[in-house]
C-alpha cells in the first residue's frame, strides 16, 4: 500500500501537466485582459469620433 502511494506521489511530482496548465491559464488571462483594455480604448476613440462628427454636422446645418 505504501509503495503504490509513493509511486503515485512520485509520478505526480514528475509530471509536467499541472504547471503547463497553470502557465496556459496565466497566458489566457493576460491575453483576455489586453483584449478588454484594447476594446475599451477603441470604444472611447469611436465615441469621440462620432461626437465630433455630430458636432460638425450640427454646426454645418445650423444657419
Amino acid at each position: 500500500m505504501y509503495r503504490s502511494l509513493t509511486n503515485r506521489l512520485r509520478r505526480l511530482l514528475v509530471e509536467e501537466d499541472g504547471p503547463t496548465a497553470v502557465e496556459y491559464a496565466v497566458m489566457v488571462s493576460l491575453i483576455a485582459g489586453a483584449c478588454i483594455a484594447t476594446v475599451g480604448q477603441v470604444a472611447t476613440a469611436t465615441r469621440n469620433t462620432f461626437n465630433s462628427s455630430g458636432t460638425a454636422i450640427n454646426s454645418a446645418m445650423s444657419p
